[in-house]
C-alpha cells in the first residue's frame, strides 16, 4: 500500500512537550513532515531524528513546515529520548502503533509492537507528495533531501 498521491491519514498525538498535536492542525500553516520511528531504543531512528531537528527550524521559519516524529513509545520513554538525543523538537507518542499502522504499517519485535520506519511529506492540501518506507531498519531519509524536496515544489532535488 502506498499513501503517495493519496489524503494523508489524520491524527492527534500526545506530545513530549504536553497536550496533543493535530495534523490537520498544523497543515493549516503549511506543509507537514510525519516521520514514523520504531522505538526510544532504534540507534537509526535517532540519527534520523538528528538530520531532521538540524532543519526543522529553518523549514518552519522559512517555509512553513511542521516536522512531526511520531514513535511507537509512550511519553516518558521519549521525553528520555528527546533529551538524550538533546532533540529540540518534540516526538509524537503512538504506543498502541495506531498511527503507524495506517502509514507504514507496524511489526511485531522483541520490543513490542514496533512502527515500520517511513518519511512522508504531506503538502498544505493534506496530499501525500513523498512516501517513503524503510526497507531495512537503516534505510531512511535525511532532513536535507526533505528540505530541498519541498523548496523544489515537491520534486526530486536531483532530478532522479
Amino acid at each position: 500500500m502506498t499513501l503517495e498521491g493519496e489524503s494523508a491519514p489524520g491524527f492527534t498525538l500526545e506530545s513530549t512537550a504536553g497536550g496533543s498535536v493535530t495534523l490537520s492542525e498544523t497543515l493549516e500553516d503549511g506543509p507537514t513532515v510525519a516521520l514514523v520511528n520504531r522505538g526510544h531504543w532504534c540507534s537509526f531512528c535517532a540519527e534520523q531524528l538528528g538530520t531532521f531537528d538540524e532543519v526543522a527550524y529553518d523549514l518552519w521559519f522559512n517555509d512553513g513546515v511542521d516536522v512531526l516524529p511520531v514513535v511507537t513509545d509512550a511519553v516518558p520513554k521519549l521525553r528520555e529520548m528527546r533529551d538524550r538525543f538533546d532533540l529540540d523538537f518534540q516526538l509524537l507518542a503512538d504506543p498502541e502503533g495506531d498511527v503507524a499502522e495506517r502509514y507504514s504499517g507496524t511489526e511485531e519485535t522483541s520490543h513490542g509492537v514496533t512502527g515500520i520506519a517511513a518519511t512522508y511529506v504531506v503538502d498544505e492540501d493534506g496530499t501525500v507528495r513523498y512516501e517513503q518506507v524503510a526497507d531495512r531498519p537503516a534505510d531512511r531519509t535525511y532532513g536535507n533531501w526533505v528540505r530541498y524536496f519541498i523548496r523544489n515544489g515537491y520534486e526530486d532535488p536531483f532530478g532522479e
